[in-house]
């Protein structure tokens, strides 16, 4: 059995066409895919498959969770989204914040990522210290990335080459 996702609306689902445009301008123009990579990231890192609490759920725009060490500088992702997401009122937050994401992969060259909308948006940001901290050596990763967020050796690989992303 194949995984199940929320139903959206027509008009939802136009409305993310609509802001995936917006986003290309937004992330070619300002030249910051690896920033949008970074919000969507770190948004969804937050994750703990034991608890099934925390992950993308819009809370990234709450000053709580930018005061969250490892999220030093994301309010300039806060801040460049915020424009556009005034202009889809219908979007959550959490699905504006993944759909920045999977566009900076596909502006960067990147392959062309799933999207599927329907996270609704929470009040409260997660408690601070659900993402890894990689001072904390290498036991601290692989306890945070596989056994709180549920992540393969293949999935890390790939969200390692995340964090080389650059423009040419």
């Amino acid at each position: 059995m194949g995984k199940s996702y929320p139903t959206v609306s027509e008009e939802y689902l136009k409305a993310v066409e609509k802001c995936r445009k917006k986003l290309r301008g937004l992330i070619a123009e300002k030249n910051c895919a690896p920033l949008m990579l970074r919000i969507a990231w770190h948004s969804a890192g937050t994750y703990d498959q034991n608890t099934k609490t925390g992950g993308p759920f819009g809370t990234m725009k709450h000053p709580g969770e930018l005061a969250h060490g490892a999220n030093a500088g994301l309010d300039i992702a806060v801040r460049l989204l915020e424009p556009i997401k005034e202009q889809f009122p219908i979007l959550s937050y959490g699905d504006f914040y993944q759909l920045a994401g999977v566009v900076a992969v596909e502006v960067t060259g990147g392959p062309e990522v799933p999207f599927h909308p329907g996270r609704e948006d929470k009040a409260e940001p997660p408690v601070e210290g659900r993402l890894p901290d990689a001072t904390k050596g290498t036991d601290h990763l692989r306890d945070v990335f596989v056994k709180q967020m549920g992540l393969s050796d293949q999935d890390i690989v790939a969200l390692s080459g995340g964090h080389t992303l650059v423009k040419l």
